[in-house]
């Protein structure tokens, strides 16, 4: 049976035209709001967990529901330690209140990722990946500060190391997040159409079969200058 999700509507047919000003004042003006204590928690747990570990980087499936993705990426990145980060305990208890036997690279947390990432960067943690996969699009034109491109970390957020991997089913998400990220320096590669014959989120699987169209954008990780 094919999947019958609606495929996002917007009135919105491109960049929004407030982006440039609110991308360019979040970079002028630091976030400093209060970490929440549960992502404090959390990325103390991560952090020990990571020093007890013999792997040299990281993989961040940052929203990652119930954590199916950030399983496959620990299958399939043996070398790797996989955090899975999701704001719903609920959503994180399907994986981790089932028969599943979890490999000893995967940890899933319940922290705020805006949170953890100010928390991540700030400890310099060796990051190899970060995936942000099908975040909620917030398509209304009145909501552009709800997408991540347009929240106040994101300059925290495009600051991490590594390769930064988005996708969704909607391309002016991607169209923005990359106009956003030039504006603080970073360089993407172009958006492109996606598929896969092996979804790595429930929400990948559900718009595919639906018939949507899915997009991927991907940061490469910035060399070093030392």
């Amino acid at each position: 049976m094919r999947a019958n999700s609606s495929p996002v509507f917007s009135p919105q047919s491109g960049c929004h035209e407030q982006l440039d000003t609110v991308v360019l004042r979040h970079l002028q003006t630091p976030w400093k709001k209060p970490v929440a204590a549960h992502s404090e928690a959390a990325f103390r747990k991560a952090k020990s967990w990571l020093e007890r570990s013999d792997r040299a980087s990281v993989i961040l499936d940052s929203g990652c529901g119930t954590g199916r993705s950030s399983l496959a990426l620990a299958r399939h990145h043996p070398e790797q330690a996989v955090i899975g980060i999701d704001q719903s305990a609920r959503r994180l208890g399907v994986l981790q209140n089932s028969a599943e036997v979890l490999p000893d690279n995967l940890l899933l947390v319940r922290a705020e990722c805006a949170d953890f990432w100010r928390l991540v960067r700030a400890d310099g943690w060796p990051l190899f990946v970060h995936y942000l996969l099908y975040p909620n699009p917030w398509p209304k034109p009145g909501q552009l500060k709800r997408r991540w491109h347009g929240h106040p970390v994101f300059p925290e957020l495009v600051a991490l190391p590594g390769h930064l991997v988005l996708r969704s089913n909607w391309r002016v998400y991607l169209d923005e997040f990359a106009r956003a990220a030039s504006l603080v320096g970073r360089d993407s590669e172009a958006v492109n159409p996606f598929s896969t014959h092996s979804p790595l989120t429930d929400f990948e699987r559900k718009y595919q079969e639906s018939g949507h169209p899915l997009y991927e954008l991907q940061l490469p990780a910035e060399m070093s200058t030392g």
